[in-house]
């Protein structure tokens, strides 16, 4: 089956974004939230351990929503979305690069907006939200 882009992005995209909001937000334990962002060893089993959870999240929600919708996805274009959704989102969780970015391009300030839910949150969403649109290209492609 030839996947229809212009059909599938849409529903790819709808489906990496709702999966990594429950990942994110009802997946990810308390444990690794807090700790992701450390330094050192225990800052990165924390991040790899939600990392992993966030992925197969969104490995669910594609091959069902693949499978509900019959998109035509094709297993190694779900498994390259997925390996860039995944490390980018090991990257962006350990929060110094969206910080160094917010800092390089003049929005520190927007960035310390608010705590650590105000503009570091909404950077870091925004962040994964790009990352997830060029994933969800990437399950498309033939």
């Amino acid at each position: 089956m030839t996947v229809n882009r212009a059909a599938a992005y849409p529903a790819v995209y709808a489906l990496l974004r709702a999966a990594a909001d429950v990942a994110d937000h009802w997946v990810q334990t308390d444990h690794q939230a807090q700790h992701k962002a450390k330094p050192g060893a225990e800052g990165h089993k924390a991040n790899g351990g939600h990392a992993a959870s966030y992925v197969a999240t969104q490995a669910a929600a594609l091959l069902v929503g693949n499978h509900v919708l019959g998109l035509g996805l094709r297993p190694r274009s779900i498994a390259a979305a997925l390996a860039l959704s995944g490390a980018t989102h090991y990257v962006i969780d350990r929060r110094w690069p969206v910080r160094k970015t917010a800092e390089a391009i003049g929005k520190a300030n927007f960035y310390n907006l608010g705590g650590p839910l105000g503009g570091a949150y909404l950077l870091d969403q925004a962040t994964h939200h790009l990352a997830e649109a060029i994933a969800a290209y990437l399950a498309v492609r033939d």
